[in-house]
């Protein structure tokens, strides 16, 4: 099957919008490959530092016989996602000396749960938390010891950063390993159906308690379709995971023997072999092409919609958000999982999953399947799922799906399209996920009610403030205000609006999370309010216009009294939580259509100083 036109143009499109940074970046990699701080140029004393802890892997690292393999750890055991990874280290330097390698841990990052800071101050430390990851697995490669990265981490922020910081290594083989989802609990539509009756006042905190326990119950991912899952399905599309292994559950055989079949893959393709498949010519234009055919073929999470831009440019590659509207023209939504549908990541994996879904992609043109991968044998290897066989791990054809109310084929998608829209108007330019909204909420035109704060949208709700055609204006809540905060306590509360028969969007500057649901949102809104922002002059009362249908969200304002306007004054930024802490951060962040970091707006800035950008 010959690749989709559109698909080649936005992939040209890319590339030629890409040339100059791109090639910097792979000079860059060339360059640290060849003459950058590594093992065979650190100094005894440097070397004896690094090897004094390393046990039975000391004289093998000491005399540099075998690839030395750094893991990066988001280990910790608050997050359910991450608590599989505290047995990981040890298990992978086994591994490694099972086919003549070592490994040791080059560094831990940070891994905040965006379910336990939802609604709360932490959240505003979330989106810069991904900076951090990538200045710490930064900071953990630099010691030069490591000839391959073997990068643990599952959750929103932590994969993107993850990738981003190795990204800067690019001349290192590096694997992503996932640890797996938890087992299904209660059903997605009963967890939803208590929030929205406690959202009305009609159930207790404790039984909302319960129920939301009953959905997160144990060690792995949410099984819902959200960020953190997304994660995963990007990673085995761009082939940086062995195939179909981003779903398979925690502590089980087949999980272990997939991280062993990692590392031994990692030994395999590093610098010193004959397959040696460095991650920055992974991570290609093409690579980064097919995570946004994935993103909009899966209904994934709008924070991919930051993430993916910001991935793209650690690897000098710029991706924009038009590029995504075209490509959701052409790419169909073939797949049904919460919140899009009622099966979770369990049920998506059992029907066929990633291994199907690849497959059927491949087959109708809209995914490149030249890109190098992490595997042997290449992109069409993402076909085959992994079994147990006799105690043996084995790969075989996965097949067209088995349920088709869950996963189906591009010839007879859920939708036509890929259900994300790029939105421009006097607005601004922002998101707007279709995919999650009937068609009959595609185009709402109410008066704005103007909000500073989530909280205060929830007071209103409750003061019967919002029981009516609504527009709510959630703004300054963009990067440089206040971290970007995912604004999803919003969403039980004009979910309940919405169904007393009010016609409801959300317009906002800030973030919705892969759970948004339901409701209207054009979300990511730039040049954000704190910037003085088209959101900044909406005032209470002025109508506003949401169209998905063509992609415009405008104040039905007189241009002549929307251009008198002066821009409103946000809250001060807070104290308190760390908060403090990210000024520097909010102070130097570029826009959420760049990736929403101050990192890489610091990189590019030192580029152009250099007469590189």
């Amino acid at each position: 099957m010959s690749l989709n036109p559109v698909l080649s143009a936005v992939t040209d499109r890319v590339i030629a919008r890409s040339a100059r940074s791109r090639g910097h970046y792979l000079d860059l990699i060339a360059r640290e490959k060849d003459a950058g701080i590594s093992r065979p140029h650190l100094a005894c004393g440097n070397l004896a530092h690094a090897f004094a802890a390393a046990g039975e892997d000391k004289q093998s690292i000491r005399a540099q016989r075998a690839m030395n393999i750094g893991i990066i750890t988001s280990y910790n055991d608050m997050l359910s996602a991450h608590q599989p990874y505290g047995r990981y280290p040890d298990q992978i330097k086994v591994f490694a000396r099972e086919v003549g390698a070592t490994a040791q841990v080059a560094g831990a990052t940070p891994a905040m749960c965006d379910g336990v800071t939802q609604g709360q101050p932490g959240m505003e430390l979330s989106l810069f938390s991904r900076d951090v990851i990538a200045m710490s697995t930064a900071i953990g490669l630099s010691h030069g010891m490591y000839e391959g990265v073997a990068m643990l981490g599952i959750c929103d922020k932590i994969v993107p950063g993850l990738l981003m910081g190795a990204l800067r290594f690019g001349h290192l083989p590096a694997i992503l390993i996932p640890s797996g989802p938890m087992p299904s609990g209660i059903s997605n539509s009963e967890k939803q159906r208590v929030r929205q009756l406690y959202a009305e006042g009609k159930v207790d905190r404790e039984r909302l308690m319960d129920s939301e326990a009953a959905s997160y119950h144990a060690p792995g991912t949410c099984t819902f379709y959200g960020t953190a899952n997304t994660n995963q399905m990007l990673m085995e599309v761009m082939g940086l995971h062995l195939p179909g292994s981003s779903f398979v559950p925690p502590n089980t055989k087949l999980r272990q023997e997939l991280t062993r079949a990692a590392i031994h893959r990692l030994a395999q393709i590093g610098p010193n072999g004959n397959d040696y498949r460095p991650l920055g010519h992974c991570v290609d234009e093409r690579a980064i092409v097919n995570a946004a055919v994935g993103l909009l073929a899966t209904g994934g999470s709008t924070n991919l919609a930051i993430h993916i831009p910001a991935m793209a440019r650690a690897a000098g590659i710029i991706i924009d958000w038009e590029d995504l509207d075209r490509l959701s023209a052409v790419v169909p939504q073939l797949t049904r999982v919460y919140p899009n549908g009622s099966t979770d990541v369990n049920g998506f994996h059992q029907v066929g999953g990633m291994p199907s879904l690849i497959g059927s992609l491949l087959d109708a043109g809209l995914l490149h399947p030249d890109i190098l991968t992490v595997t042997e044998g290449g992109f069409t290897r993402y076909r085959t799922t992994p079994h147990m066989r006799d105690d043996h791990l084995v790969w075989e054809e996965a097949g067209p799906s088995r349920d088709d109310t869950v996963l189906r084929a591009p010839s007879d998608p859920f939708r036509r399209d890929g259900g994300m829209r790029l939105m421009q108007g006097n607005l601004g330019r922002g998101i707007y996920k279709t995919s999650a909204v009937a068609p009959e909420r595609w185009t709402i035109e109410a008066p704005a009610r103007i909000f500073a704060d989530q909280q205060d949208v929830i007071d209103a709700f409750k003061a019967g403030e919002l029981d009516r055609d609504v527009i709510v204006v959630v703004r300054f809540q963009g990067p440089a205000a206040n971290g970007m905060p995912e604004l999803h306590r919003l969403t039980p509360t004009l979910s309940v609006l919405q169904d007393r028969g009010h016609k409801v969007a959300l317009v906002t500057d800030g973030r919705m999370s892969g759970a948004s649901g339901k409701v209207p949102a054009a979300i990511h809104i730039g040049p954000e309010a704190h910037a003085g922002g088209p959101l900044s002059r909406l005032r209470d009362g002025d109508i506003v216009r949401v169209c998905a249908q063509s992609g415009r969200i405008e104040a039905l304002v007189d241009a002549a009294e929307w251009e008198r306007r002066q821009p409103a004054t946000g809250p001060k930024p807070a104290f308190g939580t760390g908060r403090e802490l990210f000024a520097l951060m909010r102070g130097g962040v570029d826009s959420p259509e760049r990736g929403a970091s101050a990192i890489l707006a610091g990189m590019d800035h030192m580029a152009e100083a250099e007469g590189l950008s």
